[in-house]
């Protein structure tokens, strides 16, 4: 099983590098396999939009709160770190140019030597999307081209890449440095809708269903698994990755998860400035899950 932790985003901590330097060295040190970040271009202050992970339709968030940029951010701990893997999740594909995404992600992951994963997803706050320059209406059919022009251009093309499409064209295009494994390049897809089921069998690497359970995930993952199934792609090498509470997992909770599907468990912290706390609940956790 492998167990990722995302970084305590609420706790306004995550822009503070000698904490975040010292959080992913303990992860390293206690045996999790990576480090997950989440990403906002921009928050709102007022906002129309409804957040679907909680009943409020209000994200936990001040605007105000610290968000770094997260392909930077990882950047900063793959110097730090020697063997964590360096995780998005999510990162909002609308707010980025493929193209320029492309390169981004490719330095990453090849200064890290090969250590970056991306989950990605469409976004919901339609205020942030278009304040980036992307039309909400147009995300899921933008996102699906924006993975195609991210294979293309992670590809050995001797040629250069070339792609023509609804949003982005372009002609020989040489992009360097490729990601160790080229244009496969781990992308996962994060959300909680049928839509991203779908992308992620036809499209992606693996799937994070992001604040379902029970009945509608096992729904969510069939659809994976069918969609992939129809585009001619193997439903059993597709990840699925789970969430979970640093503080409440265990052996027992873990074994469920497996059961419901789950490849790796994504963690969330609690939110504490306190780095020696934040290490103190990492440790029981990794004893927990046996990682020591």
């Amino acid at each position: 099983m492998k167990v990722g932790v995302v970084a305590p985003v609420a706790a306004g901590v995550t822009a503070d590098p000698d904490w975040m330097a010292a959080f992913a060295g303990h992860l390293e040190r206690c045996g999790f396999e990576s480090i997950v970040v989440v990403e906002h271009t921009v928050l709102a202050t007022q906002y129309d939009s409804v957040y679907p992970y909680d009943s409020s339709g209000r994200v936990g968030l001040a605007a105000d709160c610290p968000i770094p940029d997260p392909l930077d951010l990882l950047a900063f701990l793959a110097g730090r770190t020697s063997t964590l893997g360096l995780a998005t999740g999510v990162l909002v594909l609308p707010n980025h140019h493929p193209v320029v995404l492309a390169k981004r992600a490719a330095t990453v992951d090849a200064l890290s030597g090969g250590r970056l994963r991306l989950c990605v997803g469409v976004g919901w706050l339609k205020e942030e999307l278009q304040a980036c320059g992307a039309e909400f209406a147009t995300r899921g059919r933008r996102a699906d081209e924006q993975l195609a022009v991210l294979r293309e251009l992670w590809a050995d093309r001797p040629q250069g890449a070339s792609h023509h499409g609804e949003f982005f064209a372009f002609d020989n295009a040489m992009c360097y440095p490729k990601p160790v494994a080229g244009a496969a390049l781990p992308i996962h897809i994060g959300g909680h809708s049928r839509a991203a089921a779908r992308r992620a069998g036809r499209l992606a690497d693996g799937f994070q269903p992001l604040g379902v359970a029970g009945p509608q995930l096992a729904s969510l993952l069939t659809q994976m698994r069918d969609e992939a199934a129809a585009a001619g792609r193997d439903p059993a090498a597709l990840e699925v990755s789970l969430g979970h509470a640093v503080t409440k997992i265990d052996a027992e909770r873990a074994g469920g998860l497996v059961e419901q599907g789950a490849d790796r468990l994504v963690l969330s912290m609690p939110p504490t400035t306190d780095i020696e706390e934040a290490k103190d609940i990492l440790s029981a956790c990794a004893q927990r899950l046996s990682l020591v």
